[in-house]
């Protein structure tokens, strides 16, 4: 093969050498009306499991595409072990931060009900598809997964020993991420972790009691300005990476 192809396309379908491929009716569509792509031409699929791999349109209709796979491109690698438990905000600006999660390696979105959360309702479905969407381009080979929305309560109940809890703490008491990431028993890394940012008016006094009593707990400052949902959100996992990450 010449060149890599641009196109990349995530897939639930098991991937090897010589393997038939159906996509469903919305990758089909994108490919033939929206790429302009018909057969004979090169696209590359992954599906979070067996690496990527390159595939050739052999046939299909409008409606389900049929590829033959031909090439292994990438093995599959292992990414790091990152949940993000955020409050939702305003659609446009949800879709905005399960795009730019899944670029900064994410493994996994729990939108999370506070007492001052705005938005009550997420569709998974929406913000999966926005990931998806996301990993495609970004050459990830792994979707992130999309939790249900939960109370703070239950996740707090719920979360795993030995998974540590980056709590971002808009009142500025913490260490700075950085330096409470390398505190943790010295070895940080060794942990899988997950990262918690509030709903755009804070955490009340009840909730941030309930988050520092737990004890994966990890406090941190995310520095003197205070910063939108969106925004800590970014720092918080650019920081986690840079300090714990692939990067």
């Amino acid at each position: 093969m010449s060149q890599i192809p641009k196109i990349r396309l995530y897939v639930k379908d098991p991937l090897s050498l010589a393997v038939q491929v159906s996509l469903d009716r919305k990758d089909s569509n994108y490919l033939l009306h929206v790429m302009r792509k018909g057969e004979g031409d090169e696209v590359s699929l992954f599906n979070g499991r067996d690496g990527e791999w390159a595939a050739r349109i052999s046939g299909g209709s409008k409606k389900s595409l049929a590829l033959e796979v031909f090439e292994q491109l990438k093995p599959q690698t292992r990414e790091p072990d990152l949940w993000l438990a955020f409050a939702p905000i305003k659609r446009a600006r949800l879709d905005f931060i399960a795009q730019k999660a899944t670029e900064l390696g994410v493994s996994k979105l729990i939108p999370v009900r506070t007492e001052r959360t705005v938005v009550t309702r997420v569709k998974v479905e929406l913000l999966w598809a926005n990931a998806k969407e996301a990993a495609e381009q970004c050459e990830r080979l792994v979707v992130p997964e999309v939790g249900e929305m939960i109370s703070l309560k239950n996740l707090l109940t719920a979360w795993p020993s030995g998974r540590k809890l980056l709590f971002c703490d808009e009142d500025k008491t913490g260490p700075l991420i950085n330096e409470a990431l390398v505190s943790v028993d010295g070895k940080p890394a060794k942990y899988p972790w997950g990262i918690l940012v509030g709903p755009e008016g804070g955490f009340n006094q009840v909730e941030r009691k309930m988050i520092r009593a737990h004890p994966e707990c990890v406090p941190a400052s995310l520095g003197p300005r205070l910063l939108r949902a969106d925004t800590a959100i970014l720092s918080a996992l650019s920081l986690w990476q840079a300090a714990l990450g692939d990067w």
